[in-house]
């Protein structure tokens, strides 16, 4: 249940005849005044301009919606999360929410999406061969990666297990020349050559791999949610040498 919040509210609702009640819920802390039909009209349109009042996770650590840490607190015998109570975004006071609380919290696609966003996921390492960070030109050279497989990470939104799972949906290879591709195949290693490039003239490149996640989570173990966003992550640049080759005899021959 929400502790006992006490919030500023404008004179207003001190006056004779007149009143406020406040509510509290997880999404949410609402004003509602009322006044007696002999008030001044101007004095009455004052109602409206009351602040928007909202709950945020207070964290020990994280961002905007991720919270890496919440701050624990106690409502009587029960053990919750401490949210601060933000007016029009400004810090007017603090409230425990505990799991008996009658309203559950509902995580939106676009925390999860901003979550998503904010949390580190694997660049993929690009593999070129021939290996040794040399090349030829005009010769297929390959391109892999072994980043495939999901990733999947825990985080808590609105006082909630939220676990998120990216995986590797398509890969952008910058091959350093001015020419890229993207693919939806990691590549593999020689001799299957799902990804060549072939450079036609002597230089150092530094190519690069992008990848980019598609996601989807899940709330205090329900169902799986496709995350309706993508986020790519871009890869370290690799050096590497093309170089000419050229024929030579050796040996004896008549």
């Amino acid at each position: 249940m929400l502790g006992i919040l006490f919030l500023p509210f404008p004179a207003l609702g001190s006056q004779p005849g007149s009143g406020c009640d406040s509510e509290a819920t997880l999404q949410a802390v609402d004003a509602t005044c009322w006044e007696p039909r002999d008030q001044p009209e101007d004095l009455l349109e004052s109602v409206n301009d009351r602040p928007t009042y909202e709950l945020v996770p207070a964290c020990g650590s994280g961002g905007e919606y991720v919270c890496y840490e919440p701050v624990p607190c106690a409502e009587g015998e029960e053990i919750g999360d401490l949210y601060d109570v933000l007016a029009d975004g400004e810090l007017v006071g603090q409230t425990c929410v505990t799991e008996s609380d009658p309203e559950d919290p509902t995580v939106t696609p676009p925390m999860v999406v901003a979550a998503f966003r904010q949390l580190e996921w694997p660049a993929s390492e690009l593999v070129v061969q021939p290996p040794g960070g040399r090349t030829l030109v005009n010769f297929a050279t390959n391109f892999y990666t072994e980043n495939s497989e999901p990733s999947r990470q825990t985080v808590t939104l609105l006082g909630q297990q939220v676990v998120i799972e990216a995986t590797p949906e398509t890969y952008t290879w910058n091959f350093g020349d001015g020419q890229s591709d993207a693919t939806r195949s990691p590549g593999a290693a020689y001799p299957a050559l799902t990804v060549t490039h072939d450079y036609t003239r002597a230089e150092r490149f530094r190519p690069s791999l992008d990848t980019t996640y598609a996601g989807r989570y899940r709330v205090n173990g329900g169902p799986w949610v496709t995350i309706p966003a993508t986020h790519t992550v871009p890869g370290v640049a690799e050096s590497l040498r093309v170089i000419e080759a050229r024929p030579v005899l050796t040996g004896n021959y008549r």
